[in-house]
């Protein structure tokens, strides 16, 4: 829902050189794939060249899910990241918060660490957290390249991050 709007209001000012495009979602994550495709459609009618795949991946925790089982799925979700990282190789992972992102930059990072082949990660706290980051924010905080918020009280109690202002 919301994470994803951001995220596509963001991709609406990148220039079509960010192509192709890989989305990744839960795959318990029924509204996002219909959004995307929507998003693709219209941008193909600006850009002849637009190319973008969607890959499903398993939810690292769901909501009110117990902390304690949640290590197991996030740890699932993490090797299962890892052949899809593997696979596409990304230059850059662009990322807004949503639990799903937190296992495919660790194993963007993997994949860097073994030689393979390194991604900048940036990461964009959501607009919603003004005074606090989210759980994805407090985790990637330490391990993106560029933390990008959004309000001035986040970046005097995260000095590491980026603001910009708001941006989406």
């Amino acid at each position: 829902g919301g994470h994803t709007t951001e995220i596509l209001r963001l991709l609406s000012c990148l220039s079509e050189s960010y192509s192709p495009r890989h989305y990744v979602f839960a795959d318990s994550d029924e509204m996002s794939e219909a959004k995307i495709r929507s998003f693709e459609q219209k941008r193909a009618e600006t850009f002849s060249n637009s190319q973008f795949t969607l890959d499903r991946i398993p939810r690292s925790r769901e909501v009110r899910q117990p902390w304690m089982s949640s290590v197991g799925t996030t740890l699932y979700s993490i090797l299962y990241s890892l052949r899809l990282t593997y696979r596409l190789k990304p230059d850059l992972i662009l990322c807004n918060g949503p639990g799903t992102c937190v296992p495919v930059c660790v194993s963007a990072l993997l994949l860097g660490l073994l030689g393979i082949k390194r991604a900048v990660i940036v990461y964009v706290e959501s607009i919603c957290r003004v005074e606090t980051l989210s759980l994805s924010g407090k985790i990637l905080y330490y391990l993106s390249d560029y933390f990008i918020v959004q309000w001035p009280e986040l970046k005097k109690k995260y000095p590491r991050s980026v603001y910009l202002g708001r941006i989406v």
